[in-house]
């Protein structure tokens, strides 16, 4: 894979204010050249914000940075030459065909004469799109929109690509299709920087940030997330009804939540081995083997939703004290 340790996006303290609501609170990251970097948050988590700044669309209230190596505040025109952009609402102009689009967007960026057809046969083909290269924007799936506008996006080879929930929306198949153009992307040494809420797709990141209310609360690799920053232990418990126990189980000292997992249940607890009599006892009495229980490493949707449910347990001590 083409890498190297250059930062291609780096901030500092960046902030993002509307009046007196504070968007983004003053994150801090880098990412490096032909990484794959996720930011990974609910909706309304600032993702979208954060993007726009280190894009050159929104000017920041606060901090600084560089992205591709033009400052972030100063430069904003220039790192718009150097950077591709695919937002959630595709950019494409439904009227045009295919290939009207692909010498639309070839126009904007002032892709050379001599170069532009052999750009535009390489979106086509990356996409899929040679036997629709005639057809109206509009009549293609959302699969095939997204392709078409992720090729748009990256005519003139950028070296850094910000892609804001790109897959929102587009079928299980179609997505799998569409990160392994990022796969390519980054193995040709193109910087990614993606925004999901979708948990699997957080894990084919090579580092996440996870962002909730605007503040960062975490970085790291999928593994380093999972591994070292949930306290709680998670079980997983296989049963045919797990509706039926959901309650009964959640109401036992010592579990924190219990959730739907497939079919059956992930259990968050404080101390698996001071909870397992009672959880053993209430299994027996609905009639499921207490073998069917088991502990698990956490996924990154646990690991989310503990730090999310921490992060409400100290505002709200916060609120309390300030009262």
């Amino acid at each position: 894979m083409n890498r190297s340790n250059e930062s291609m996006v780096s901030v500092r303290n960046l902030e993002k204010r509307f009046g007196d609501f504070v968007a983004v609170n003053r994150i801090s990251l880098e990412v490096a050249c032909g990484e794959i970097f996720g930011f990974l948050g609910p909706n309304g988590a600032g993702k979208s914000t954060t993007i726009r700044m280190l894009c050159g669309i929104l000017k920041p209230t606060a901090g600084d940075g560089q992205v591709a190596g033009f400052d972030v505040v100063r430069e904003s025109e220039k790192i718009k030459t150097r950077i591709g952009y695919m937002s959630q609402k595709f950019s494409l102009y439904e009227d045009l065909t295919v290939e009207e689009n692909i010498d639309f967007y070839s126009g904007i960026y002032r892709i050379p004469r001599e170069k532009k057809q052999q750009r535009k046969d390489w979106v086509i083909q990356m996409s899929g799109l040679n036997e629709h290269k005639k057809s109206r924007t509009a009549i293609l799936s959302a699969g095939w929109k997204q392709r078409l506008s992720l090729g748009c996006a990256i005519l003139h080879e950028p070296p850094v690509v910000f892609l804001d929930e790109p897959t929102s929306g587009v079928d299980p198949i179609s997505r799998r299709k569409f990160w392994d153009l990022i796969y390519q992307m980054s193995g040709q040494g193109t910087t990614v920087f993606v925004t999901t809420h979708y948990m699997e797709e957080a894990e084919y990141c090579d580092r996440l940030a996870l962002i909730y209310r605007g503040e960062l609360t975490a970085i790291g690799t999928p593994h380093e997330l999972k591994s070292g920053l949930m306290k709680e232990e998670v079980l997983e418990l296989k049963t045919e009804k797990p509706q039926d126990l959901m309650e009964p189980l959640g109401k036992i000292s010592g579990v924190k939540e219990v959730a739907l997992f497939g079919r059956g249940l992930h259990l968050v607890v404080e101390d698996f081995q001071k909870v397992k009599p009672a959880l053993d006892q209430a299994l027996q009495k609905f009639g499921v083997r207490p073998q069917n229980l088991k502990q698990i490493d956490p996924s990154l949707e646990d690991v989310f939703v503990s730090l999310i449910e921490a992060r409400e347990r100290r505002d709200s001590v916060q609120q309390e004290i300030h009262q």
